[in-house]
């Protein structure tokens, strides 16, 4: 299998439904190449969605949309047991998490008790219900969308599952020419409704396998704890980035590397990988938000304070 051309394929195929944002595509790509799972953060009508759910259509893979409302319950997501009076026994039900490529579409308008749902099949890929566990099937990928904690009706996710999220990337708004190309694009139909899977749950899976053979030498492991740790110990936050963005942060890295066609992980990966893994696991304290400190800056803080290792081909 030609990796390149698998992966340029999907970014391709993404592409003809979203316009001007082919780097959010890629980090995208990465996360699922990373077996993680992707927030989706912006205001209303940019595309989060689209985004979504072109990759779903680009997979050959078992694919469910869940549209969060406050009124949706957690056995919604996880599934539930009816009683069947033919046979005597409970009959389950799954839920939509019971997918691989699963659409959480603005996961902030529900209680933190339905968010919370999602935290054992996002970390272990698999739900327990009525002391059962059922399995999720490789690939598996939670992309999840919100639009800002400022916006009307939303609750703001708790610390445990932002943390679950291996990255969160935001669209912006196109440019003058690509907005006019989409309306030309849109003027002949959504796209989205004609976009065909183009590779197979299979191929992913072995990118996911070839990305974590990809080398990181002891001194690019350390350079990344360093990095971690820094923002635990900067005094504008209260809560630090968890050792588990230390793995992710790692398994990024790993999967960029291998995307710009190398097989060992420079300093520049962890460098280019760290906003969009670290930034929305960070939390300030009071005093920096009333400063209108940003986690942005945390991030950009611990890159310019850390030495990186001396770059060379390991």
């Amino acid at each position: 299998m030609n990796q390149d051309a698998v992966l340029d394929r999907i970014v391709e195929n993404v592409e003809r439904v979203i316009v001007d944002k082919r780097y959010q595509i890629e980090l995208t790509l990465i996360t699922l190449l990373c077996r993680g799972h992707l927030l989706i953060e912006d205001v209303p009508g940019v595309g989060k969605t689209s985004l979504a759910s072109a990759l779903a259509r680009s997979l050959s893979c078992s694919f469910q949309r869940i549209q969060f409302t406050p009124d949706i319950m957690p056995a919604d997501i996880t599934g539930f047991s009816v009683f069947n009076p033919k046979t005597g026994d409970f009959d389950f039900k799954p839920g939509a998490i019971l997918s691989q490529i699963v659409l959480a579409d603005e996961i902030n308008r529900t209680s933190p008790k339905t968010q919370s749902s999602l935290l054992e099949a996002m970390e272990e890929k698999q739900v327990t219900v009525d002391g059962k566990t059922y399995r999720i099937k490789d690939p598996f990928m939670v992309l999840a969308t919100q639009n800002p904690v400022e916006y009307l009706g939303t609750y703001p996710l708790p610390e445990a599952q932002m943390d679950r999220f291996l990255m969160r990337i935001s669209l912006g708004y196109p440019g003058l020419v690509e907005e006019m190309r989409m309306l030309g694009r849109m003027g002949k139909g959504s796209p989205l409704q004609s976009l065909r899977a183009v590779v197979s749950g299979e191929d992913i899976v072995a990118l996911q396998q070839q990305a974590a053979e990809v080398h990181v030498e002891n001194m690019v492991s350390e350079y990344i704890v360093a990095l971690v740790r820094h923002t635990r110990e900067n005094p504008f936050v209260s809560l630090g980035a968890s050792p588990r963005a230390s793995i992710g942060l790692y398994r990024a890295a790993q999967a960029w590397a291998m995307y710009s066609g190398r097989d060992y992980v420079l300093p520049d990966d962890v460098i280019e990988m760290a906003p969009h893994v670290l930034e929305h696991r960070i939390v300030l304290t009071q005093e920096s938000r009333l400063k209108k400190q940003t986690q942005r800056e945390i991030v950009r803080m611990a890159i310019e304070e850390v030495a990186a290792p001396i770059a060379r081909r390991w």
